[in-house]
């Protein structure tokens, strides 16, 4: 299949407000326009997940960075640009997005992607794409497409025509960091 194919019929389905099944840097992810709070709702109940657990967003520039966050400590900046592997920085206060996607302490973890079907998708929908693995909640991560499970491919309204041999790589780092600089590594 042809990526720009999968990239206008993904785009298509989360411009009427659905969710998709796509891969990513890291695993395949569940995702919606991360400024939809009602796709957002949509993705934690196929999930059976908390609203109440956070999710998070891949961006692809800066440009949509400052557009989420307002403040942005430089050490993020230095994270991401000496780290060799996919790492999603969780920020202070971010802006923009549906208030179902920000954690009750006022936080929301991003990921810069430049894996080409990501990363062209968000050119195209200007919005943050939200990723959360594409597995029940509490269930192992699927390592590749063949591992999601049936009611996650049925609950979605498109499954992304790409990778589907592939095998993941792991989830990313995460590594929280505050607007007064506190840094927290949560998973390596």
């Amino acid at each position: 299949m042809d990526i720009n194919a999968e990239i206008h019929n993904a785009f298509e389905v989360i411009q009427n407000g659905g969710i998709i099944l796509y891969p990513t840097d890291t695993v395949w992810g569940i995702g919606c326009d991360a400024t939809n709070a009602e796709a957002v709702a949509k993705i934690y109940a196929l999930k059976k997940r908390a609203e109440t657990q956070s999710m998070i967003v891949l961006m692809n520039g800066d440009r949509m960075v400052h557009n989420v966050f307002r403040e942005v400590p430089d050490v993020a900046w230095e994270i991401i640009e000496v780290a060799d592997n996919p790492t999603t920085l969780i920020l202070d206060n971010p802006r923009n997005v549906a208030a179902n996607l920000i954690s009750a302490d006022k936080s929301l973890g991003m990921r810069l992607v430049k894996e080409p079907f990501c990363y062209k998708l968000l050119e195209r929908m200007k919005k943050p794409l939200v990723s959360t693995s594409a597995n029940i909640s509490g269930q192992p991560t699927p390592k590749s497409f063949k591992e999601i499970s049936p009611e996650i491919i049925k609950g979605v309204d498109y499954v992304v025509n790409l990778h589907h041999e592939k095998i993941a790589g792991k989830p990313s780092t995460i590594i929280k960091l505050t607007n007064d600089l506190q840094v927290k590594v949560i998973r390596k």
